[in-house]
């Protein structure tokens, strides 16, 4: 097709599509504006009826309020004169026309009533009980299968000593009446709950409101359920339902209705108008369109084949056309000077699409290409991937447009590093990599650079010093391919951070052991539905007495395919991966269930169990436990709390917070493995803690150890000065038990007494277990049970 005929095509399809649009627009908002309208006809129908329903409401109140004051009604009411009270109410109803008259005693039974049995139940109870509630009522209620505006007052004498009611019948007379007010046509209609619509009143007559009902009933229901009006389904009327009445089994509704012929007759007369206007101005397109297609197709095939070329890529220095100042002219140079822009924006796009755009250094994608092809050409390289330690703190203190500048400063020292040659990349945040070609980085070069990239960095006037650890993967070595040297030394990178160390080079088997994490923290969410998590229980003596005075509560986890999952390893990796409160959850309820069946069964076990540092933090934990010990009927004294210092000492204000309300509760705190953290015991001192923990690397040489001893000398020694009781955990022989009892340690653990068991062993220990005779300058008297602890 030529582009003469294309260019008068698309001409035309512009113009074609644009007058209809326009005229499609105009039609429809002029449709939108007189069904609006209608829709404003019938807002305004409805509040008139309520208007209305509401001032004979009004009125019948008046006279209803006239009867309830007859001191001979007052009088029939208190002597409950049945034939006296039948012929008050005919002979009122009838001076007010009211259609149903009834009158209830205080319990809601009736006492006469127009339409009811007497003392049958109040057929109105919902309106009898907002009357009760308000002191009078007036709403609309269904009698019989008819429509009623009601209405409730008390009779007193002066006490309430009854209810009087009348109401009259919203049918044909009432629509009629909003039908002479608005112009519209009104129905009463009333739909049941099995789908039944029954025609009641309305201003129409009865033949076209049944033949309405019967076709679009449903449809016409629906409105009542809509802010706006909708049409019927026949597209006859513009319909409006309004809610008069509703209970369980009826839904009885005003629908207003106004002709959609009413509406839209001079809408269909501007309709042929506007059809003819378009028409005329399509011809008239048609002409102009022919004409400026044959005197535009010449320089504009000459645009068009140039704009090809320059698509194509090829690069054109000159365009041949009449005239430089024609709109062909303008759009010529154009077509050149766009060529130039292309070629810049594309050659700022690719570095853009390979570069990282806070440090300029070549980006991730940039990085895995690189990687493919050293591999390509088999050349051993060495992949070094840096993390700075402390830059979440970094940001978190100095802001993050400090934290970016450290980042570039770091990767204007990595592009400056002395030989060998090496190329710098960004991975993301504030990780980068090196790519060194060497098999390995030897340790005096990564100590050069270290030294060089922590520098201290001049930060808003402080100097910040960048600690970096770094993860080393070797090709050939350790892989292939990009993807799996990349996260080698990514997991060389993440050992050496959450060790500290400055460097670490991958090993064999580190892959699988990330690979085991990954495993056991995904299996882990389903441990707990799947019974595959148990609790053993190791018990502590008191070395006053010899006896037990307490468990310690630990948690074990039988994996289906790995077996036995060391405590350390998942509790670890439930804290990293967010899943410890729902473990501690699960523990503390798993103990306290425990601790009720122990009690059923005669024995009363005192249980510690571990807090993690997310639970310390945890402001709904002592919530928590409280409904838990008032579940299982425990006391606060069955239950204690055993804390690392470590957890303590990430949030000292927050935990204290949190152990202050715990201690509140009544339960005991003690912190474990004291002595392995950075705290004292001046700041264990700002702590409501009862108990001290000390750890068992103190305590498994403390009998051939002098060193250990003095220590636990001195910390069981300050320990007692605050006021605070001292459990040895590691006891494993009598020697180091005797020693710890003679220094004045209150409480052993350890595999000496007895390793952890499961609950259900428990028992059987307890009674065969015999108190221990350890040395003490202070022996107690034995005066508690083995069966209670």
């Amino acid at each position: 097709m030529r582009f003469r005929t294309r260019l008068m095509i698309v001409l035309l399809t512009v113009v074609i599509v644009s007058q209809l649009a326009t005229g499609a627009a105009f039609l429809r908002a002029t449709q939108n504006d007189v069904l609006a309208k209608g829709s404003q006809r019938l807002d305004v129908g409805a509040r008139v009826l309520t208007q209305l329903l509401e001032t004979r409401g009004e009125q019948l109140r008046d006279n209803v309020a006239v009867l309830a004051d007859d001191f001979g009604f007052k009088s029939a009411v208190s002597t409950q004169d049945t034939d006296t009270l039948y012929s008050v109410l005919a002979n009122h109803g009838d001076r007010t026309d009211a259609d149903i008259v009834l009158l209830n005693n205080l319990d809601g039974r009736i006492l006469a009533s127009s339409h009811h049995a007497q003392d049958s139940a109040m057929p109105f109870p919902e309106l009898f009980e907002r009357a009760r509630q308000e002191g009078s009522a007036i709403g609309v209620v269904v009698a019989d299968g008819q429509p009623y505006e009601f209405v409730m007052l008390p009779v007193r004498a002066p006490n309430l000593i009854g209810w009087v009611g009348m109401g009259f019948l919203i049918d044909e007379e009432v629509t009629a009446e909003i039908n002479a007010l608005t112009g519209l046509d009104v129905s009463v209609v009333n739909y049941r709950d099995n789908g039944e619509i029954s025609y009641l009143a309305s201003s129409q007559n009865e033949q076209l409101a049944t033949r309405l009902l019967s076709g679009n009933g449903n449809a016409l229901m629906e409105t009542a359920d809509s802010s706006s009006s909708q049409m019927t389904a026949d597209e006859e009327y513009l319909s409006f339902a309004s809610p008069l009445y509703a209970d369980a089994a009826n839904q009885t509704y005003a629908l207003l209705q106004l002709s959609r012929n009413e509406l839209l007759g001079a809408y269909r007369s501007l309709q042929w108008q506007l059809l003819g206007i378009i028409a005329l101005i399509l011809l008239f397109t048609i002409a102009v369109a022919m004409w400026s297609a044959r005197s535009m197709s010449k320089p504009l095939m000459v645009l068009a084949n140039a704009a090809q070329r320059i698509g194509k890529g090829e690069r054109i220095h000159s365009l041949p056309v009449e005239s430089e100042r024609s709109e062909a002219g303008l759009l010529a140079s154009t077509l050149l000077s766009m060529q130039e822009g292309i070629a810049q924006r594309e050659a700022v796009l690719q570095h853009q699409s390979r570069h990282d755009l806070l440090t300029d250094l070549p980006n991730r994608f940039s990085a895995q290409e690189d990687i493919s092809q050293s591999i390509l050409r088999g050349e051993p390289f060495t992949l070094l991937r840096l993390a700075v330690n402390n830059f979440r703190d970094i940001n978190d203190t100095f802001g993050y447009a400090l934290g970016d500048h450290m980042l570039v400063m770091l990767a204007k020292r990595l592009q400056q590093l002395p030989g060998p040659e090496s190329k710098a990349y960004r991975l993301d945040g504030d990780e980068l990599l090196l790519l060194l070609k060497q098999p390995s980085s030897d340790f005096a070069w990564r100590t050069r650079v270290l030294t060089t990239l922590q520098t201290p960095i001049d930060l808003d006037k402080s100097p910040i010093t960048p600690f970096l650890s770094t993860g080393e993967s070797n090709y050939p070595d350790h892989g292939d391919s990009p993807q799996l040297l990349l996260r080698r030394a990514d997991i060389a990178l993440d050992i050496a951070r959450r060790q500290r160390h400055p460097h670490q080079r991958y090993i064999e088997g580190q892959d699988e052991r990330h690979l085991r994490q990954l495993m056991l923290i995904r299996d882990l969410q389903e441990a707990v539905s799947n019974a595959e998590l148990w609790m053993a229980y190791q018990p502590k003596v008191d070395t006053r007495t010899g006896l037990v005075c307490q468990f310690e509560a630990l948690m074990r986890w039988r994996h289906p395919s790995l077996g036995f999952v060391p405590p350390d390893e998942f509790i670890e990796l439930a804290e990293r991966s967010g899943s410890i409160r729902m473990l501690s959850r699960w523990m503390l309820t798993h103990v306290c269930e425990q601790l009720h069946a122990w009690q059923q069964r005669g024995y009363r076990v005192s249980v510690a169990v571990n807090l993690s540092a997310s639970d310390v933090t945890d402001r709904q934990l002592v919530t928590y436990l409280s409904g838990l010990l008032e579940r299982y009927q425990l006391t606060p004294d069955q239950l204690s709390l055993e804390v690392t210092e470590s957890a303590v000492m990430q949030d000292i204000d927050l935990a204290k917070a949190t152990l202050l309300e715990l201690n509140q509760l009544g339960l005991r705190i003690s912190i474990d493995d004291y002595g392995t953290g950075h705290s004292s015991l001046a700041q264990m001192k700002r702590l409501p803690v009862d108990e001290l923990k000390i750890d068992k690397s103190f305590v498994l040489a403390i009998d051939s150890q002098h060193d250990d001893a003095t220590i636990v000398r001195s910390t069981i020694d300050m320990g007692h000065s605050l006021g605070l009781t001292l459990v040895a955990e590691g006891v494993e022989n009598y020697a180091s038990a005797a020693l710890l009892s003679k220094l004045g340690c209150d409480y052993l653990q350890g595999y000496w007494i007895a390793k952890p068991m499961p609950s259900e062993a428990v028992p059987a220990w307890l009674d065969s277990f015999s108190p221990l005779d350890l040395p003490h300058p202070q022996t107690a008297a034995l005066t508690t049970s083995q069966r209670t602890l």
